[in-house]
């Protein structure tokens, strides 16, 4: 662990916090000058540290943007720091609260508000593109993975150490695991092994007294409260140790199509009673979008069987034909191959693509601006929902967007909704995920995609959680509520604070309160702490 030295040596710990300014003009031209003496820095900062007048500055700041929406902000850091070392991020966190600036916190830049780089404050971003090495322990079944390497990137390498381990993450490879973990994280094997958070063993954080903790010196709390309930809030995750989980040789994956004229509701109606209860192996979610009808050339609601079955085709076929014969799936809609084969057909890669692929850092299809919201469902949707959603799908604003249903049960099941911050549990049958993109720039075109979507999420409100009506952290969506940029109270953030994690949310803001004080790590949907301190 490393402390605080002879360069505040007439400053406390506690005078430090308590005398948080708001950042002056020349407040970055002191920070900076306060990164550069810092005395625990060992390995030079100033080659990774980049202000709006250094060349490099936009490439650095664009590099890991991943919704154009947040692309040309006016809105941007008065400095990025790329850190090689943590003493590089000790730096940062002690010389921002020195001179009133906040920190954002990057590992691959997904977040759907674009919240780890954009803010209404004078602010710095802590971009961990550089603090992303993995380490794979095949004998143990662990990995220790830095908070700035991609899924895609862990994926990989825990591919080149065995066939036959894994890890219960995303679909998406250029999703970075700091973020993806801290907030849940989920994908086809949920059902068998729960969420990413699920699976950390260990992690390690710098706090905001600068100190670098792991699960022993973080306390029960802070490791309780950091998996599942967004690392951001309580410092800079730095990495993880994760428990890799035991995959066959051989799976099998299929993606079978109906339209509605294939009797897709009745499909749907089927899978909303079922896809809960079928063997933890088996997941199928189900994506929802316009297509032109093969029949009729007219449009037609498509909705897609996703599955990956931990296990052989052969037995595949026939628990397919008791449990779900409605899909009517047969052999030669499935593939048999390797799990990491099945990570790049989940990602949309065409088969026989080389691994190589999920090192690539960007996204294989482009950027788009893009606006998504979520819920979950407790009860099956009746047949009259599902039909009142396909003409959403029709209008134009739906032309790139598509509705996501993703089954739960088996493990998700088995934990109780208050072992980590994630409380989306036993209740509820699927996941939605609501998302919708588009290419067309200007204000114009983004309100009507923006007004579609919560058009369609104001109709669905009468089918999903209730009380609250819950939402998924890693879908980020200020629609359901936003901190003030001071002082928030505990009561305005339960406005968001217990859709995101229930009675959890409780536990998080004392959380916050012991280790967090002041409030420093803040934005604008961060958990408050209990205490009426902080600038108003």
């Amino acid at each position: 662990m490393k402390h605080l030295c002879s360069y505040f040596c007439a400053i406390t710990i506690t005078a430090l916090l308590f005398s948080l300014t708001p950042a002056s003009a020349d407040s970055h031209e002191n920070f900076l000058q306060c990164l550069y003496n810092y005395p625990e820095n060992t390995t030079s900062i100033s080659s990774v540290v980049y202000t709006q007048t250094n060349s490099s500055y936009t490439s650095v700041l664009d590099v890991s943007i991943q919704n154009l929406r947040f692309f040309n902000a006016t809105s941007k850091p008065v400095v990025i720091v790329t850190p090689l070392v943590v003493s590089h991020i000790q730096a940062t966190i002690i010389c921002a609260q020195r001179h009133g600036l906040q920190i954002r916190t990057r590992s691959g830049g997904h977040d759907y508000e674009g919240l780890s780089y954009v803010a209404g404050v004078p602010f710095v971003v802590v971009d961990l593109i550089k603090i992303r090495e993995i380490e794979v322990d095949v004998e143990n079944s662990t990995a220790w993975v830095q908070a700035g390497a991609t899924l895609g990137e862990l994926y990989y390498t825990i591919s080149q150490k065995s066939k036959t381990l894994g890890f219960p993450g995303g679909v998406c490879p250029t999703v970075g695991v700091g973020g993806h973990i801290s907030g849940g994280g989920y994908g086809f094997m949920i059902r068998k092994y729960g969420l990413a958070a699920d699976n950390v063993i260990d992690a390690k954080i710098v706090d905001v007294n600068g100190n670098l903790l792991d699960k022993e010196t973080m306390g029960e709390d802070l490791f309780w409260a950091i998996r599942g309930g967004g690392g951001a809030s309580f410092g800079i995750v730095v990495a993880w140790k994760i428990k890799l989980v035991p995959v066959p040789s051989t799976v099998t994956v299929f993606r079978v199509r109906r339209t509605l004229e294939e009797n897709a509701t009745g499909i749907i109606q089927k899978w909303q009673r079922g896809a809960n209860k079928f063997n933890e192996s088996l997941t199928i979610r189900i994506k929802m979008e316009r297509v032109n009808s093969s029949k009729s050339g007219n449009l037609t609601v498509e909705a897609q069987f996703e599955s990956l079955y931990l296990g052989r085709v052969d037995d595949l076929i026939p628990y397919m034909q008791k449990s779900f014969p409605e899909l009517g799936l047969v052999r030669e809609d499935c593939t048999e191959m390797s799990w990491i084969g099945s990570i790049l057909f989940m990602a949309g890669f065409p088969n026989g693509q080389s691994t190589d692929v999920l090192l690539n850092r960007t996204q294989s299809d482009g950027l788009f601006f893009f606006k998504a919201k979520s819920d979950y469902v407790r009860d099956p949707i009746p047949d009259v929902g599902l039909e009142g959603l396909w003409p959403f799908l029709y209008e134009d604003e739906a032309k790139d967007g598509y509705i996501q249903f993703t089954p739960y049960g088996g493990r998700m099941y088995e934990i109780s909704e208050s072992e980590t911050p994630f409380a989306h549990r036993s209740g509820n049958i699927f996941h939605i995920q609501y998302i919708v993109f588009w290419r067309e720039k200007g204000d114009v075109a983004a309100q009507r995609r923006v007004n579609w979507i919560r058009r369609l999420y104001n109709y669905t409100e009468a089918y999903v959680s209730k009380s609250p009506r819950s939402a998924y952290l890693n879908y980020r969506d200020l629609d359901i509520g936003v901190n003030n940029d001071g002082y928030t109270s505990f009561s305005q953030a339960s406005i968001w604070g217990f859709k995101y994690f229930g009675n959890n949310f409780n536990r998080l803001a004392r959380v916050k309160t012991r280790v967090d004080p002041r409030n420093f790590f803040r934005n604008e949907q961060s958990i408050p702490p209990l205490i009426s301190q902080g600038r108003k």
